[in-house]
């Protein structure tokens, strides 16, 4: 098994300090959801659960097909179902079990729900080599937007920047 460790302030920890009986035993339930949701015709071979002290918050599996939903990825799934039974758009006293290394959509919500740190056993080339790739998104990313296979059209109008100057004078906000 392959597993990296990163905290949500970048410092890195090695597997020998962070790894042991307590992380081997989420990451197997981890990887029982994902064969859960395969054969049950949901999605991918994806699992995720999110944890805090050691009690299960959240679980996930991939339910693409199952909610027709690109959306529905495992590690999704079970940041809403935490965030849902915690009550709060942040898991910062938290940790997230991933059958797979997180794809680009997983990762930037992984980065906005501010976990502790994400253990994570196949690798982004094991999960490209069953013909889940995306190595295309992350090149994407360097593409300018009007060349990329999906064209990003900047339309800019007065009235969405005036939504953005509001949102900056409102008193009673909540940043994120």
């Amino acid at each position: 098994m392959y597993v990296v460790v990163a905290s949500y302030f970048l410092t890195f920890e090695t597997k020998k300090d962070m790894v042991g009986e307590r992380e081997n035993h989420f990451m197997q339930i981890a990887v029982e959801l994902s064969r859960k949701g395969m054969e049950s015709g949901n999605g991918g071979p994806f699992g995720a659960i999110v944890v805090r002290g050691d009690e299960i918050v959240g679980r996930g599996w991939n339910q693409v097909l199952s909610n027709n939903d690109p959306t529905a990825h495992a590690e999704v799934m079970a940041i809403r179902e935490a965030c849902t039974l915690l009550g709060t758009f942040q898991l910062a006293d938290c940790e997230i079990y991933t059958s797979c290394e997180p794809c680009p959509m997983c990762l930037g919500a992984i980065y906005w729900a501010r976990p502790q740190r994400v253990y994570f056993a196949n690798t982004k080339d094991d999960a490209a080599a069953i013909d889940f790739d995306d190595s295309f998104i992350y090149q994407e990313l360097q593409v300018p937007h009007t060349d990329k296979k999906i064209p990003l059209i900047a339309l800019p109008v007065k009235e969405a920047i005036d939504v953005f100057k509001d949102w900056q004078k409102k008193g009673d906000k909540t940043l994120y």
